[in-house]
């Protein structure tokens, strides 16, 4: 599979390898009751990834799509949203099946996403509700954070095609202190404001290994907090819980 994702047409919801499966949630798409479909698989292998589990291709214990139907076809009318998450959702080939089956269904569909297929997003952007995007670092600084080559410019690509289409994003950064920092922010929100970004979240980082919270920089900074937080019309500041 490519890094843009493998573009095959035909392949059925059923194939979609899901890692794990969150049936109640009101935190991953906003103002919504959802559930959150854990897509397995990603190509980046960024520092502070937290879901390491769902970054191989095939996980260890894949839950059936039909499962998963099963219980949206049980809750169609008490949840409101259907979210896949990962790993990286654009990744897989079945995904498009996947959303238009919970479409029908009458979810709603959110995305959380790095953007790394671009290709994969063009046929998924006609379902998508919402979308929660992951930009890394600056576009030309992806490859220290991501480990691969021309993954910014991916997302670049990918973020350009939801401020054109109109689709409600929020973008969120996570902080990495010694590479992602106050000028990092600085300059990730100059790019995505350009982009015409209305919605900005700058997140703690937890240490992968110790669970840790990063300590960072911006968080003693208020006045380029508050620099930030003017150019936007949403702004979060999320702390590691």
């Amino acid at each position: 599979m490519t890094a843009d994702g493998d573009l095959s047409v035909g392949v059925g919801a059923a194939a979609l390898r899901v890692g794990g499966f969150l049936p109640f949630t009101m935190v991953d798409y906003p103002g919504a009751l959802a559930a959150v479909i854990f897509c397995q698989g990603c190509p980046l292998r960024c520092l502070y990834c937290h879901n390491r589990g769902l970054t191989p291709a095939c996980g260890t214990a894949q839950i059936e799509w039909k499962d998963i139907r099963t219980h949206l076809e049980r809750r169609a009318g008490l949840l409101d949203a259907v979210v896949f998450s990962g790993g990286e959702p654009l990744m897989q080939a079945a995904l498009c099946g996947a959303m238009k089956q919970a479409k029908t269904l009458g979810y709603k569909i959110g995305l959380h996403t790095s953007g790394v297929a671009p290709g994969r997003l063009r046929q998924v952007v006609p379902l998508l509700d919402w979308v929660g995007f992951d930009v890394k670092a600056p576009f030309e600084k992806y490859q220290e954070i991501t480990g691969v080559h021309g993954a910014g410019e991916k997302a670049r690509q990918s973020l350009a095609m939801l401020t054109a289409a109109n689709i409600q994003t929020e973008v969120r950064t996570t902080l990495w202190p010694g590479h992602v920092d106050c000028d990092e922010v600085s300059d990730i929100s100059r790019q995505i404001l350009e982009m015409g970004v209305e919605d900005f979240a700058v997140q703690e980082a937890r240490d992968p290994v110790t669970r840790a919270p990063k300590k960072s920089a911006f968080f003693t900074d208020l006045a380029l907090q508050n620099e930030i937080a003017e150019k936007f019309e949403n702004y979060v500041l999320r702390r590691a819980a």
